[in-house]
Order: structure tokens, then C-alpha cells, then sequence
């Protein structure tokens, strides 16, 4: 479970990235929305669900849009896992005694969260859900004003949820 759902305000942060870049999600939200993927590098439904959030990350950012993970390891295992599974966006590193994390009431992982103007939470998910990805993905072509591109492939066998 987390404590911030839907219609709730994010608590900001500001964390720094594998690149030494500092991210502030106030900074972030003054162009537009975030997604915000928090995970653990040994987490098999992160490791399945970062995938998709990197074909978003293709498709979606830019033009006021970020996608950025949360990661709740050491920048070297990060970094190990951002070249395994393909991630290409920002990613931020959770202080020891997940600071944030903890602050955004996480008990499980993959969280994600679609956070839009002022802070408000749009989409709470927890774990690899297919509908809530889905609905992230048509909100940011929204906000984009581009045709919403199908985030799962018609040949890929898709489950509906996955509990982290």
C-alpha cells in the first residue's frame, strides 16, 4: 500500500541522479507532469515493468513531460540494472533510510505515480498494473496532444496485474 493516492498531494523531493544532476519534483512539475516509478533493483516485477516504462519514456517525454525512477539501491547496482533493462530516462537515487519512499508511504514495489500541476496525484499504482500503465500513457499523449500509441504490443502476452 502507499499513503498517497489519487486526488492527494505528492511530497516534494529533491534527489540526485546517476548522472550527479539534482532533481526537484517542484522544479519537474512547473513543465508539466511527472511519472515517478519507484523500484528495487531485485524486484522481478520492476525488473518486467521497467520495459514499458521506457517505451512510454520513448514515445511520451519531452515537451513538458518526465518519466524518472526512484531507485531504493546504490548508484552502481542502479546503474547495472538502467543497462539490463534498458532505461534510458532520469533516474534518481532514494537517500539511505528511503527518505522519500518513505515519505510517499511505500510498503511495495514498483509504485507508480502520475503527478501532475500543484502536486496532485492523478494515478496511484501499485505493482505492474496493465490498465493503470495504460491510462498513464493516454493522460501524458493528452498532455502532449499526440495520438495515443498502444503501450503493450499485440504479440506480447500481457497479464492484467502483477503484485510487487
Amino acid at each position: 500500500m502507499t499513503t498517497i493516492l489519487a486526488k492527494h498531494i505528492a511530497p516534494g523531493f529533491s534527489l540526485k541522479s546517476l548522472d550527479g544532476k539534482t532533481y526537484s519534483l517542484d522544479a519537474l512539475l512547473d513543465h508539466g507532469p511527472v511519472v515517478a516509478a519507484f523500484f528495487k533493483v531485485s524486484c522481478p516485477v520492476c525488473q518486467f515493468t521497467f520495459p514499458f516504462l521506457e517505451r512510454m519514456h520513448k514515445r511520451y517525454s519531452g515537451a513538458g513531460v518526465t518519466i524518472m525512477g526512484v531507485s531504493q539501491d546504490d548508484a552502481r547496482d542502479t546503474r547495472d540494472f538502467c543497462r539490463e533493462y534498458g532505461v534510458t530516462f532520469p533516474v534518481v537515487i532514494d537517500d539511505k533510510g528511503y527518505p522519500v519512499s518513505n515519505a510517499y508511504g511505500l510498503t511495495n514495489v514498483p509504485t507508480i505515480f502520475l503527478i501532475e500541476s500543484g502536486g496532485k496525484v492523478r494515478v496511484s499504482s501499485m505493482g505492474f498494473d496493465k490498465k493503470d500503465l495504460e491510462t498513464i500513457s493516454a493522460a501524458l499523449a493528452l498532455r502532449r496532444r499526440i495520438a495515443a500509441a498502444p503501450l503493450f504490443r499485440s504479440d506480447e502476452i500481457i497479464p492484467a496485474q502483477k503484485a510487487g
